[in-house]
């Protein structure tokens, strides 16, 4: 069982490596108990989001993670992935704009996403 850190670089990383734009982390668990991190990102399209959501969910998988809940739309604007302490949503930059997490979240905690990538390219 991985801890929620290391979910969050396995994410990030698969994240990046399909090319998500606007990659954000925020450490949520001051403020609700729902997860202790929420990994935003952002697709081009639907097709992306869905490989976005699909390459996510394969390489946790692969590290021995598998999710606890989906939701959302396959295929469409949105796709949450939830793995009990990371969650993980992919948008549309339209479905990012409609839900802003990044407003609705505005009291949690930046984390530098660039630790997870520079971590795992060592």
């Amino acid at each position: 069982m991985l801890e929620a850190k290391e979910m969050i670089a396995v994410a990030v990383k698969a994240l990046d490596d399909k090319k998500g734009k606007d990659l954000k982390v925020l450490y949520t668990a001051d403020q609700t108990t729902l997860a202790d991190y929420f990994v935003i990102c952002t697709g081009t399209s639907n097709t992306q989001v869905r490989a976005l959501s699909e390459a996510v969910e394969e390489a946790l998988s692969k590290a021995g993670e598998e999710p606890h809940h989906i939701e959302g739309h396959r295929g469409g604007q949105w796709t949450l992935l939830d793995y009990s302490a990371v969650v993980i949503h992919v948008f549309t930059e339209e479905g990012r704009e409609f839900y802003d997490l990044e407003r609705l979240w505005s009291d949690a905690r930046p984390v530098d996403v660039s630790e997870y990538l520079t971590a795992e390219a060592e």
